[in-house]
């Protein structure tokens, strides 16, 4: 059965969180794009939706969380490669983002964070998992040794 995913996000200014994801090489579908909503394709099944405030505030009758003093979600990303992950961090960066934690490297994975201009968290990591299936077989080998 697939699957599709629609995240909604509260956004305080439409064009500017547009211009700071299309910075970074994400398109809109301008189906479901328009004065109080922008679709963000992040992949094949995967959207998020980036409503006004005031829109948002339609969909739900709890407060809306101001996401530069708190967090409501971590949105992490899946890329190819290490490269990836830092292509996207820098571009996110360089078009108004704000770190948001230290770069990690566990070896099989590696990730970096950033805060887009409305301070929803965003995590890119890549994670290779022949890497992190023999860490698996070698930490169960010395598990059984003990």
């Amino acid at each position: 059965m697939s699957k599709k995913l629609f995240v909604n996000l509260p956004v305080k200014d439409l064009k500017r969180s547009t211009d700071f994801f299309t910075a970074l090489g994400f398109s809109f579908d301008p189906r479901f794009t328009d004065d109080k909503a922008g679709c963000l394709v992040i992949g094949d099944d995967i959207y998020a939706m980036l409503l006004t405030e005031p829109f948002f505030r339609t969909f739900t009758p709890k407060g809306v969380v101001d996401a530069s003093s708190g967090t409501e979600a971590i949105l992490a990303l899946g890329v190819d490669s290490r490269e990836e992950v830092d292509e996207l961090a820098d571009k996110a960066l360089a078009s108004g983002g704000s770190p948001a934690n230290e770069p990690a490297d566990q070896g099989f994975m590696y990730s970096r964070s950033f805060q887009d201009p409305d301070g929803h968290l965003w995590e890119v990591f890549y994670m290779d998992m022949a890497a992190a299936q023999e860490e698996q077989k070698e930490e169960t080998a010395t598990q059984g040794q003990r």
